[in-house]
This record gives structure tokens, sequence and C-alpha cells, in this order.
């Protein structure tokens, strides 16, 4: 199979991650007015406590439903925007959900305490006790509570990947007893026909995604591909290639610059999902993947056995041709993050420049294949070595290697701490935002 290559979006075209952002926004501003309009229907309270505990409540349950939504890995948004933005999102609106939710609680206590002797955290244990659909809310808040601490970033930091992946599933059983509570005491979703049919079409949509994304096509893609390692390539004392063959590799919607989420299933890495980009452009017959052993769990995968079952989930991911805006490009790299860029040199049309950034020469991995491959596509590639004070890369520097920069689409895959120095120089040197793509990758992102 010959690899797909997309030509540069016109430059009066709207951009496709533009398009799905706003269409994002759309959907939860047409969301907030149709739940308002509902609430309206419904009647209020004498009590403006209680008026806004409710509406706020409402909020909560569209918030939330909005986060399935963004964790869903629906292809179209993927991408898109990319799962490194769409988790971000997710991140910043799990604690406007927090906050929220928090406001719903609080207003409703002190709401009906007021004219009673019990007080707003007496009058929350009443209504536990005595009505129908409470207590489960508050197991849902409580749940909403850890998960929100263990994704602040201390708590992230100090969390293996797998504790804070266990956590965020208790997110499910959180959203099913909202659901449930909303159905038992929410005086809006049985208001009218219509407001009822349209929380449960909503709730239906949003776990819907979820189901779909990360369950039903994770399934098929693995049940028709039959992913299995067909070897293992050392490409240094600490990075390895492994290449993955399977059925109709040619039918799998993979592209340059792309990465899965990989299980490789052995007794002792099956429970195990590492990120991994491709590092070569999907032919149609086999994938590559090439990781930096720089731990115990990737380190076994030197060890890895010929035919060994896989269970891949994506592609995901933004970073591809897609989102092109001038015929010519400039490739960036530090380290291990020349796997995506490899790929993407090879997939590129138009004039490219690479640029690899690495501490000395024997950290240069897949530097022999850029170079080949740099010569067949007749692109101009830069090794930078040193450290990193001084920065090699620094406005001047970088402006001396590639003189005509604010007229490249420039691509950008490195450690953070690289990405963050180069994003600072690409905007010195007045490259416009949308002609810059890059994409962090982390564990974070598989949750």
């Amino acid at each position: 199979m010959t690899t797909v290559q997309s030509p540069p979006a016109p430059p009066t075209a709207i951009r496709p991650r533009v398009v799905a952002r706003t269409s994002l926004y759309a959907v939860l501003v047409a969301n907030v007015a149709v739940v308002t309009v509902f609430f309206a229907q419904a009647g209020t309270a004498s009590n403006a406590l209680i008026v806004i505990g409710r509406l706020l409540g409402l909020y909560g349950a569209l918030v939330m439903a909005f986060q399935l939504l963004l964790v869903a890995r629906l292809p179209w948004l993927d991408r898109r925007i990319g799962m490194d933005r769409l988790t971000s999102w997710h991140r910043w609106t799990g604690f406007a959900l927090l906050w929220t939710l928090l406001g719903h609680l609080v207003f409703i206590a002190f709401g009906y305490a007021q004219g009673t002797d019990t007080g707003p955290v007496g009058e929350v244990v009443d209504l536990a006790e005595t009505t129908e659909g409470i207590l489960r809310a508050l197991v849902a808040f409580a749940l909403i509570l850890v998960i929100g601490a263990t994704s602040a970033r201390y708590a992230r930091r100090r969390l293996a990947y797998e504790t804070w992946h266990f956590i965020h599933l208790y997110t499910y059983v959180a959203v099913v007893l909202a659901f449930t509570h909303q159905v038992a005491v929410g005086t809006t979703f049985t208001a009218s026909p219509a407001a009822t049919t349209y929380w449960y079409a909503l709730w239906g949509v949003a776990l819907g995604s979820v189901a779909l994304g990360r369950l039903v096509l994770p399934l098929w893609r693995n049940w028709r591909h039959q992913f299995r390692v067909s070897a293992v390539v050392p490409e240094s004392d600490t990075v390895v290639s492994i290449y993955i063959t399977g059925r109709d590799l040619d039918r799998l919607p993979a592209q340059a610059g792309q990465f899965f989420l990989w299980r490789f299933l052995t007794k002792d890495r099956w429970w195990q999902a590492n990120p991994f980009s491709l590092s070569a452009a999907p032919d149609g017959t086999r994938l590559r993947l090439t990781a930096k052993t720089a731990g115990a769990g990737t380190a076994a995968l030197r060890h890895l056995k010929v035919g060994t079952r896989v269970f891949a989930e994506g592609p995901y991911g933004a970073f591809t041709t897609l989102h092109r805006r001038k015929p010519e490009s400039l490739l960036i790299a530090g380290g291990v993050g020349v796997t995506p860029i490899r790929a993407l040199l090879e997939d590129l049309e138009g004039h490219a420049v690479v640029v690899y950034r690495v501490a000395t020469d024997r950290d240069a991995v897949l530097y022999d294949e850029l170079t080949e491959l740099a010569h067949t596509k007749g692109a101009q590639l830069h090794l930078v070595t040193g450290p990193p004070v001084p920065d090699k890369l620094a406005p001047r520097e970088l402006a001396l290697l590639v003189p005509d920069i604010a007229d490249r689409d420039v691509f950008l895959c490195g450690p953070p701490p690289m990405m963050n120095a180069v994003l600072r120089t690409l905007g010195d040197l007045g490259v416009p935002k949308q002609q810059i793509h890059f994409e962090r990758f982390s564990l974070a992102a598989a949750g």
C-alpha cells in the first residue's frame, strides 16, 4: 500500500482543528441553552438558594457528560485536536465539574436548612436518610473529590500510572450514581416528555461515545488485524525497534506521526499500556515502533519473542500532515522524539529541512535511516549536538539553519524542556502559530 500524503491546505481553508474545536464549543453552548430553557419551564422554587443549587446541579450533569465526550477517543476529534489537548481540556473541565457540584451541594444544603434548626450538614444527613437518590449523589461526589485530588499535579507525579488509571475508572461509577440521582429527584428531568427525552439522549450519546471509542473500536480492530510481533531490532544500547504485522493492515487508518497504546500480551506485560509513536510511515504490511528502554518495563521490550500477540489501541494523535498549511516543512526532533519525525519525513511532500538535536552523536537514533531518507527525498538534514546550555536552537542559530523558517510548517517532537525552548524560539522568529504542529506524549494521555 502506498501511504496517502495530504497536500497542504489552501491558506484560506478553515483548519481541521478549528472546525473540531468550534464544533465542540457549539455543542456545549447549545446544550447549556437547552438545559436552561428546560429548567425555566419546570418552574422554580421560592428559595433562591435552592434555585441556584438545582441549576448548578444541571450544569454539573452537563459538564460530566461533556467530560465523557472528551475522553471517548473518537477518531474524528482525535485526528483533528489530538489526545494531548483533549486530555488537557478534560483535566480543566474536571475541575470545573468539581466546583459546580460543590456549589450544587452547598446551595442546596443551605437552602433547605433555612428555617430549620438542623443546619446545612444536618439537613444533608436528613435528606440522605429520607429522600431517594441523595445518598447515591453524595457517594458520586465523594468519588469525584478523590479523582480530582489524584489529578492534581502534585499527586499525579507521585502515583504510578496504573494506580492513577485504576482510580479514574471510578469516574464511570460516579456517572451512573449521578444519573440515577437525577432520575430520582430531578424535577427538570421529569418536567416534560421533551426534557426526559433530552436527558436520556444526552447521557446515551456521552456513554455511547465512550463505549464506541474506548471499547468497541479497539476490540474490533484487534480482532480484525490480529497484531503480532514480527521482529525485534536493537538500534542502540538503550533503543529498540519492534515490528508489528497482522491481517489487512492496509485497511488500518494509521498515518505517519500517530501513536498507539501498545500492550504486549506476555504474562508479565499484558496489563501495561505504553504510548509509542510509529517510527516509519505505515506501508500496509507492517507497523514499526521505536522505544527508548528507560525503565524495567520498557527494557523488557528487548526480550519480546517473535509471534507475541499485541493489543494495540489507536491510532491516535493529530501530529500528522492533515494540518499542513505550507508546501515546505521544517521538522525538529530531540532525542527519541525523532520517531514520529522520521515517519513524517517519509510521508511529507515538498522540500523539508530536518534538525535533529541530541547530546552526542551516539544518541542520534535512526540517524542512518534519516540520512538515507533525506537523500532520497531531497531534504536537508542537520545534526545538532552538545549540552542543553548554550541553546543551539536559539533564535539566531535556528534562523541561520533555516532562513525561510516563517514560510514553513514546523513539526516538533522531543523532551518537554527542549520543546518549550523551541516553541519560544519559533515565537521569537515570527512563525505563525497555525504553522506549528506538536503533540506532547505522556502516559496521562492514556487515561
